[in-house]
């Protein structure tokens, strides 16, 4: 893994992590107040899940990731949208 640093007011430059930090900003920091670091650490554990797992994705189709693995089971060969 690589670190690369990004110019400041140049979003752009790394537009997927941009686009990540704002969802997690606009879905989940911003809609709680936390009392200390474990709550936000294990909100964000949930969040994460629920993010990563059980939301559809473009790329697939619109389908979640668990959707898609059980539609694909024993196919080799996965195809993403484009």
């Amino acid at each position: 893994m690589t670190i690369r640093y990004i110019q400041p007011g140049q979003p752009n430059q790394n537009a997927y992590v941009e686009r990540f930090n704002r969802t997690y900003r606009e879905e989940f920091l911003s809609l709680y107040l936390f009392r200390n670091l474990s709550e936000v650490r294990e909100g964000t554990h949930d969040w994460r899940i629920g993010y990563n797992e059980r939301r559809p994705h473009d790329a697939l189709g619109d389908l979640t990731p668990c959707e898609y693995r059980q539609n694909n089971a024993g196919n080799s060969t996965l195809k993403l949208s484009t």
